[in-house]
């Protein structure tokens, strides 16, 4: 009999938190629990899904424990997980984020470019306090993160918390491999993929069906190359608003680039910058696309079934395509050698490449952790644009650290998105009057 699960949800107060709950709730027999409990800085948010989800759990679950707090010691004590989707500074910085970039004539992205870079700075400070939480309060938990900007927090977690059990994961391979799935007729169970780059920067090399071993990579080629990644069946509901599918579609030129591998979708902030920015207006970016959509919608849900007192016909969607994080923490929790992609310090990974360097590729995951599958070689294209945007990472990371202005414009400089050292300098001092009481003092 499997031995019944603790979770901390981090970021309690996020409009994703709903739809996980009910996603692990739905894998309960492969994923059991005992005690779900919420942790958000921000107690007025968390408190009104927290309300809810009580309700809901109530008449779902009536045998699982459930809490929502403010109080590390209280959040972090007892349990075996910590999933971590925090966002610091919440939309409204992220607002900032892509609107600062954009009165530059560059690209506005959370993740990406100048915007990542701002998230970044935001993020370390408060990945550090949960880790740190996790480590005082149950000191043999894996923390399971997936917040972004993901490559700048594992890069942190590298150089601050090398010895912290912190796996760091993205849901955007998924989502992509969802839509591969789609277009050859399979279920995302039922390909196996191999991929290298960083990550939201990478390339599969292979998508084969785990039966019979056939490698579908072409056909799904020649499909990307005339629709993208937009597939005729929308199942994947958290890609599914206009900007996604913008993105979706611009794949088939990102893969007429580099006609060997299937591209990252997120590669088009970085190939097509011009386009971008030529589609994105300044005064309403994807953040308030969100804020108006999503959260508006999650918060509206919560509120209702507050006012009901009951959940049933309830307006939460199950995050489905996040059943990843369920996958994660079972093969930690009952050693089950799962195959996913993880972003990982390489040691190898990728041969030619530094070993330092957080990577994203495949792993068999147990209850030790990760073990990187070799990924061979790869070629000199990638291994360029790689070593420019994990060196970006990098020094983000060193900027931090030693609160130093000078390598942080030296990371925006170095960013194939920004254009110049002038240009880079504007911004960051634009960004640094934007973040103050986020990041740390730059001298």
């Amino acid at each position: 009999m499997k031995k019944s699960q603790s979770v901390v949800i981090a970021g309690g107060g996020s409009t994703f938190t709903p739809g996980i709950v009910m996603m692990m709730l739905e894998n309960s027999d492969r994923f059991p629990m005992k005690e779900l409990k919420l942790y958000d800085n921000d107690g007025d948010r968390q408190a009104v899904l927290g309300e809810a989800l009580e309700i809901l759990l109530k008449e779902q679950a009536p045998d699982l424990k459930f809490s929502y707090t403010t109080d590390p010691k209280e959040a972090f004590s007892g349990v075996d997980f910590v999933m971590a989707h925090i966002r610091v500074g919440k939309y409204e910085m992220r607002e900032q984020d892509e609107k600062i970039p954009l009165k530059y004539g560059i690209v506005g992205q959370e993740t990406c470019g100048p915007g990542g870079i701002a998230y970044g700075m935001r993020s370390i400070t408060g990945m550090l306090d949960i880790i740190d939480y996790m480590e005082e309060y149950s000191p043999e938990a894996w923390m399971l993160n997936y917040s972004n900007p993901a490559a700048i927090v594992a890069e942190a977690c590298r150089v601050l918390r090398p010895d912290s059990k912190v796996l760091n994961i993205c849901d955007m391979p998924v989502g992509t491999l969802r839509r591969m799935s789609q277009i050859v007729g399979k279920t995302p169970d039922e390909l196996e993929v191999s991929y290298f780059g960083l990550n939201h920067f990478g390339w599969w090399t292979s998508v084969k069906d785990k039966e019979s071993g056939y490698d579908y990579l072409e056909d799904i080629k020649t499909y990307v190359a005339e629709n993208g990644y937009l597939t005729q069946v929308e199942v994947d509901t958290q890609h599914m608003d206009e900007s996604w599918q913008a993105t979706h579609k611009k794949a088939k030129d990102l893969l007429a680039i580099e006609p060997r591998f299937l591209p990252n979708t997120y590669l088009k902030y970085y190939f097509y910058p011009d386009y971008e920015v030529g589609l994105s207006n300044p005064t309403f970016t994807r953040a308030n696309e969100v804020m108006n959509g999503r959260e508006r919608e999650v918060f509206s849900a919560a509120r209702d079934i507050i006012a009901r007192g009951t959940a049933e016909n309830g307006g939460f969607h199950i995050d489905s395509h996040a059943s990843f994080i369920v996958d994660l923490a079972r093969a930690i929790a009952f050693n089950a050698k799962e195959r996913m992609l993880l972003i990982v310090e390489n040691n190898g990974a990728i041969a030619n490449f530094d070993d330092d360097a957080m990577v994203e590729v495949p792993c068999i995951v147990g209850s030790d952790g990760p073990e990187p599958l070799s990924q061979g070689k790869i070629p000199n294209f990638e291994r360029a644009l790689m070593l420019q945007q994990v060196t970006v990472e990098k020094m983000v990371v060193e900027a931090y650290v030693e609160g130093s202005y000078q390598k942080l414009w030296q990371a925006l400089s170095l960013s194939k998105i920004v254009p110049s050292a002038e240009k880079a300098k504007e911004l960051l001092d634009d960004l640094i009057e934007a973040n103050k009481g986020y990041w740390p003092e730059l001298k």
